[in-house]
């Protein structure tokens, strides 16, 4: 079987898109399927990547600048921009890469695509599959995945056509197996813990350097000197340098780390988390680490409400309040059994095998006839 992806990452976008399309597309291939991939060549696009994974690559032209990308607020949902040409150009390029090689799958995680476009390819592929988080446009789709936590199967009613089936919570969620696989080691790490290590990921990029206000905040919090700070950072990060020499200023032992291979273990480390409230949720439910999430788009605002209301994270709406808000936090964390409890809510929630039971889905669904 043949599956194309259309999804992109940019400096705007972040890598959240790309990389959980990687999962998906990682396990495809480990089952003998081939996989290949169509991105536009925003600033950020993340091709290093996805070729030195051995998946071939076609990388649309960027027609305009990163600024006219960007948009003023970082939470702004004007997702049209960030495909940086019209819908109509991206169909025919994309149509154009895909014609000669005839896939069975086309899946499509991207913000800013919707029916139209899809419609526009649904004679050149077998079946579309769509990646969504938001339910807030039409798509002629086989197959749709929205991982969400407090997403529910109504709330794409009108939105799907009636035979598309419905991959609903994060039971679905796309987490590389390692996560799974590291699972009951940090669960069992977790039975009496104490707040003496922190990740500190806020997404592939962090365009707005919430990660120096975090690290700012933190050195203006109760912890102990003995605390353990884990900084994780994408290459491109624009404030990568700023973040380095702010650590090293930190009354705390902090480490930061560039693209890291081995997230997993980090987080089965780590006895809280201080991260984007994406797509990382989910990795951090599967090994049950107590959360502080900081909202940082407007999509990200219904996850990180029903992760707070479950009991398995605490959420900061305003980044820009960090200095403010994230010191009492901490000093609540400090309660008897509060992260033990957060713990065992972030485990109910997702047990990291999604991206099997997705895979079975596109299997049941067929593609090409």
């Amino acid at each position: 079987m043949r599956v194309a992806f259309r999804t992109d990452a940019s400096v705007q976008i972040g890598t959240g898109h790309v990389m959980r399309c990687l999962t998906l597309a990682d396990e495809l291939t480990r089952q003998g399927h081939e996989c290949r991939f169509v991105c536009r060549e925003h600033e950020g696009h993340l091709g290093e990547l996805i070729t030195s994974k051995g998946y071939g690559l076609t990388l649309l032209p960027s027609s305009c600048s990163d600024n006219e990308l960007d948009t003023k607020d970082s939470r702004s949902d004007n997702y049209t921009l960030w495909l940086g040409v019209p819908w109509q150009e991206d169909a025919r390029q994309t149509l154009d890469t895909l014609v000669p090689w005839k896939p069975d799958w086309l899946v499509v995680d991207h913000y800013a695509l919707d029916t139209d476009w899809e419609r526009a390819l649904a004679n050149v592929v077998g079946s579309i599959m769509v990646i969504d988080d938001l339910a807030n446009r039409c798509h002629e789709c086989a197959l749709l995945l929205d991982q969400n936590l407090g997403r529910v199967e109504s709330d794409y009613d009108g939105l799907l056509p009636e035979d598309c089936q419905r991959l609903i919570g994060p039971g679905y969620a796309l987490l590389r197996p390692e996560f799974a696989n590291l699972r009951e080691q940090s669960l069992n790490r977790r039975q009496q813990p104490e707040l003496k290590r922190i990740l500190i990921s806020l997404g592939g990029v962090d365009r707005t350097n919430v990660t120096g206000q975090v690290l700012a905040a933190l050195s203006e919090s109760v912890l102990p000197a003995s605390t353990e700070l884990d900084i994780i950072m994408g290459a491109a990060a624009p404030y990568l340098d700023e973040v380095r020499q702010q650590a090293a200023d930190l009354p705390f032992k902090a480490m930061v780390s560039v693209n890291v291979t081995d997230m997993a273990e980090r987080m089965c480390l780590a006895d809280l988390s201080i991260g984007a409230a994406g797509g990382t949720s989910w990795e951090r439910c599967c090994l049950g680490v107590p959360a502080v999430l900081v909202v940082l788009a407007e999509n990200q605002v219904a996850g990180a409400t029903a992760l707070e209301a479950s009991g398995a994270a605490v959420k900061i709406d305003d980044a820009d309040q960090l200095g403010a808000t994230l010191p009492s936090v901490l000093v609540a964390l400090f309660e008897p059994g509060r992260l033990e409890r957060m713990s065992d809510a972030a485990a109910g929630i997702t047990d990291g095998d999604g991206v099997f039971r997705a895979l079975e889905a596109i299997g049941a669904a067929g593609g090409r006839d």
